[in-house]
């Protein structure tokens, strides 16, 4: 881009953002998210704003862009943080930090099949019909590769039988992993 065409891009976003924030806002209804919408909103202005003196209303055409980025940032909401108001200090009650590493050392010695297996049953918390789509095989086979790995699993991991914390205990698997 032009530098003369970056200052008048530049003008441009100077003048309009406060106005797209508000309307992004009233859109929103978060002044954080109307921060994020509006910036991205002007990033997709910038990479067509070579192309602007084809657009017959450039000002209707920002808010069209603004209007779309919002709509499509609360359809995505699910891949952004969601921030807690308080967080954890420390591991909750029966919660044993090695256990995890236990569990990753015994997976990684399953085979590839029954790891697999575990990891979309247990870790994914998909249904055998779910796992055997996934995986390409029937749900038999589903089933007996997770009966061979949770036994493989049971004996690596001798006395410390995550199962049984895993049950007693208010973490889900995902956190000790």
């Amino acid at each position: 881009m032009r530098s003369a065409d970056l200052e008048e891009f530049r003008g441009f976003a100077e003048d309009r953002l406060p106005h797209l924030r508000r309307t992004a806002y009233l859109m929103c209804g978060d002044w954080h998210h109307a921060e994020d919408i509006t910036q991205t909103a002007l990033t997709k202005l910038y990479a067509v704003w070579g192309r602007r003196h084809r657009i017959a209303n450039l000002e209707a055409y920002a808010h069209r862009v603004l209007t779309r980025t919002c709509i499509d940032h609360t359809r995505r909401r699910w891949r952004r943080e969601d921030p807690t108001p308080v967080l954890p200090d420390r591991p909750g009650p029966g919660t044993d930090p090695s256990l995890g590493l236990q569990v990753r050392t015994a997976l990684a010695a399953l085979p590839p099949r029954q790891r697999a297996v575990v990891v979309l049953r247990f870790w994914a918390d998909l249904d055998i019909a779910d796992t055997a789509k996934a995986l390409g095989c029937t749900a038999g086979t589903v089933k007996s590769h997770t009966a061979r790995a949770l036994t493989k699993l049971r004996d690596l991991l001798g006395d410390t039988d995550p199962f049984d914390e895993l049950a007693a205990a208010p973490t889900p698997l995902k956190e000790l992993l």
